[in-house]
């Protein structure tokens, strides 16, 4: 009977994600060459990683319906061009906006680039990116906060606040966040994050600060 395999941590997913964006860096794939549908590659380069964990790793798979690739680590892949680093994720609510998405991201960056000669496609990963989820709230919306709060801000303050910047809140809904920020004040986020039916997550900064901020690391 063969060995049982070990269990995934956050510590083994941030090393194995490092060494696999060294490694597909240097391959070249037929099935992506001409391709130049953003959401088939990172479904090629996340089902590749994934098939990679399964074969080391004892770890529940993430579905759907569970909403994140690594649903025990609290923590989901987002693979994106460097050309417009973002991607969507589910909408649940605007204190998502606030106090982070609720998990954390592993972020591949990638250049992609076709060989006619070969007929095969590169996957440069430029940046290889882990945003703990203490970070994932929005940077505009967190910065203002702070600033609002460091100025001894009130409730009505945190309010105008909200109105200001159109976070998809109820009256109801506004006066219960308003008071959580007032007595738990955010962190500050590193994403944009964008209002619509699905969040839309922008890395830039996060990129540009990787590895210089607590809870952002560089892996590559």
């Amino acid at each position: 009977m063969p060995a049982p395999l070990p269990p995934l941590t956050v510590t083994a997913l941030q090393k194995e994600a490092q060494t696999f964006a060294v490694a597909e860096s240097q391959h070249a794939e037929p099935s992506l060459f001409g391709v130049t549908d953003g959401k088939a590659v990172g479904t090629y380069l996340e089902h590749k990683f994934q098939t990679e964990l399964l074969n080391r790793y004892a770890y529940p798979k993430g579905s759907s319906a569970k909403g994140i690739d690594f649903p025990g680590l609290e923590v989901d892949i987002k693979v994106t061009s460097v050309r417009q680093p973002q991607s969507s994720c589910p909408f649940k609510s605007a204190r998502q906006k606030i106090f982070g998405l609720g998990y954390s991201l592993l972020v591949f960056v990638y250049e992609k680039s076709d060989d006619p000669a070969t007929q095969a496609a590169r996957l440069n990963i430029l940046h290889t990116i882990f945003i703990e989820k203490e970070r994932t709230a929005d940077f505009q919306t967190t910065s203002g906060l702070i600033r609002l709060l460091d100025n001894h801000a009130n409730r009505d303050d945190v309010l105008a606040f909200f109105a200001e910047r159109m976070l998809p809140l109820d009256d109801i809904a506004a006066g219960i966040l308003a008071d959580e920020v007032l007595l738990t004040p955010p962190q500050l986020g590193y994403l944009t994050i964008s209002n619509a039916l699905q969040w839309r997550l922008q890395y830039s900064r996060a990129i540009e600060q990787a590895g210089n901020i607590s809870g952002l690391l560089r892996l590559k």
